[in-house]
């Protein structure tokens, strides 16, 4: 990036950073999706909690998008850190928790998003933090990603305090900061045989919660790319233990991850050079898992080709891409004339299912540049235009960073959604934070 476009990232990365913290001992009025209008709450939490955007949406701590946020480098070590403990101390304990509606929370899961009375929710689509939580369309288990996310923080917040043994080993809420991380890592399903994060309809989970209102079953492709990503993680930190036996352990994950992902998720016939989402249902082309994938530097040389010859067809035929977003399935993929994915609870061309997201494009823009440098720079001036058109500090009119868009008006949803620039400025300044590559 120009000197003038990281400068313009990073000073609206800050800002939506500000508006989405809730200062300690304050009050905050905003949306609740289960109720009518709004509901005030109070920050009973001993820190500036950050949500993941500003003005009145989302009252709560989302794990994964605070990692998101984290890796920006834009928010104190302290901030980081009192959420890393938050989130440690929120974590499931040894036994299972039976819930309502057949869910469950397994034993060591990670809260999917934590309410400011400190209160762990670990489904999406509410935030009530008892037994009524969980249960279909959202999933029989805790989503999988914000497992692999409190690794992620952990390990950023590791080499930053000079990636010691002290670090991991002190004690969270009574047990090791390291086994806490290998419980999370652990607690999520699997299949033994290839790594691949698996889930069945009996014990459905989501496998990243910006599919969470997508329903699919089987291996799960971008679940399964997080998991590759904790698992270096974690071999980089038990090594700095002497850990030899988890280090080979963590280590063979990832190289079984990296072998089964061309078998499972590439269906040239069907998908064209595109991975695809799932083994079962809802296994359409992904566009955000392949751009992840490519950018993880995972896939063998043939189908990095495939992959990046379909995503220029696809930036040339403006099927992925609107505004520098993108959307998760081509529009020219899609599973039928009235949705973008197989099964799923939202309209067609509105959130999940058909709108456009600014939180790949980091990926995108930094796969790109690889083969493509101008293709790259003509998608990021698309993306930098489109957030100085609507950007959110001109005033109560303005809205940028949106969460997702589109080329209807039902396609906007949530103002000052800070992925949508947090992460790409992490990737674009600084991918070494955001990923950790193991093999």
């Amino acid at each position: 990036m120009t000197p003038d476009q990281q400068s313009f990232l990073r000073d609206l990365s800050l800002a939506a950073i500000q508006s989405a913290t809730i200062p300690a001992g304050t009050s905050f009025t905003g949306k609740l999706p289960e109720q009518d209008g709004f509901s005030t709450s109070v920050n009973l939490l001993v820190f500036d909690a950050i949500r993941p955007g500003g003005r009145d949406c989302y009252p709560s701590i989302w794990t994964q998008d605070f990692t998101m946020s984290y890796s920006s480098g834009l928010i104190s070590r302290s901030i980081g850190q009192s959420h890393l403990e938050l989130i440690a101390a929120t974590q499931n304990g040894p036994e299972e928790r039976l819930l309502d509606k057949d869910a469950a929370v397994p034993a060591w899961a990670i809260a999917d998003h934590i309410n400011l009375d400190g209160s762990a929710v670990f489904f999406p689509g509410t935030y009530s933090s008892g037994r009524d939580q969980g249960g279909e369309p959202f999933g029989l288990r805790p989503p999988a990603n914000n497992h692999f996310d409190f690794i992620w923080l952990a390990w950023q917040r590791w080499h930053e305090e000079g990636a010691t043994a002290e670090f991991l080993l002190t004690n969270y809420s009574g047990v090791p900061l390291i086994d806490r991380l290998k419980h999370a890592f652990s607690a999520v399903e699997t299949d033994e045989t290839n790594g691949l994060v698996r889930t069945v309809e009996e014990r459905r989970f989501v496998g990243i919660i910006f599919c969470d209102t997508i329903y699919m079953t089987g291996h799960l492709l971008m679940a399964s790319l997080e998991r590759y990503r904790a698992a270096g993680q974690l071999a980089e930190m038990c090594a700095a233990l002497s850990d030899v036996s988890a280090v080979e352990y963590y280590s063979a994950q990832a190289r079984l991850i990296v072998a089964a992902v061309p078998q499972v998720f590439s269906a040239p016939h069907t998908h064209g050079g595109w991975l695809r989402a799932s083994s079962g249902v809802s296994g359409q082309a992904d566009v955000w898992a392949t751009f992840y994938a490519l950018f993880l530097g995972i896939l063998p040389a043939d189908l990095t080709i495939d992959a990046l010859m379909e995503i220029r067809k696809a930036l040339a035929a403006e099927t992925i891409e609107l505004q520098g977003a993108f959307r998760h399935v081509p529009t020219d993929r899609d599973a039928s004339p009235d949705t973008a994915w197989e099964r799923g609870i939202t309209a067609h061309n509105t959130y999940q299912n058909g709108a456009f997201w600014h939180t790949p494009t980091g990926w995108a823009v930094h796969v790109l540049r690889k083969t493509d440098h101008l293709l790259a720079e003509a998608v990021l001036d698309r993306y930098l235009a489109a957030l100085r058109d609507e950007d959110f500090r001109k005033g109560a009119e303005f809205n940028a960073p949106w969460e997702n868009l589109g080329r209807e008006p039902a396609a906007f949803q949530n103002p000052v959604f800070l992925p949508s620039v947090t992460l790409p400025y992490a990737i674009l300044t600084n991918p070494g934070r955001a990923a950790c590559r193991c093999i």
